[in-house]
């Protein structure tokens, strides 16, 4: 017979992920980027979140710079509140399911890194 074994995250584990996801709020994508590297070798969940979470924030990144650059035909002011709130609301969700020990894709966000 064929035995799968699931094992759940550690608590640290899962607030390791949990800070990969929050720290996209105060400061994009630079904390994401030193706990993957950090705990890439260690922990497959948090390498698994954080790089989820480093792939969102640069993706977040470029809409802020594509809507930059929008803001002289001015449909970019639109897009700033837009960003900030998906930004915000999206990592609270994603740090809740770390908390969990649950995996968290996001909508939306292209899988720069692997």
């Amino acid at each position: 017979m064929n035995d799968i074994v699931t094992t759940t995250p550690s608590k640290d584990d899962c607030n390791l992920a949990m800070l990969a996801h929050l720290l996209g709020i105060f400061t994009s994508f630079v904390g994401a980027l030193v706990i993957w590297l950090v705990k890439k070798d260690d922990s497959a969940f948090v390498a698994k979140e954080a790089v989820e979470a480093l792939n969102f924030q640069i993706t977040i990144a470029l809409a802020w710079i594509v809507s930059s650059m929008l803001t002289l035909i001015l449909i970019g002011f639109l897009m700033f509140p837009v960003l900030v709130l998906a930004n915000l609301i999206l990592c609270i969700i994603a740090a809740v399911s770390a908390s969990k020990g649950e995996h968290y894709r996001y909508p939306l966000t292209l899988r720069l890194v692997k």
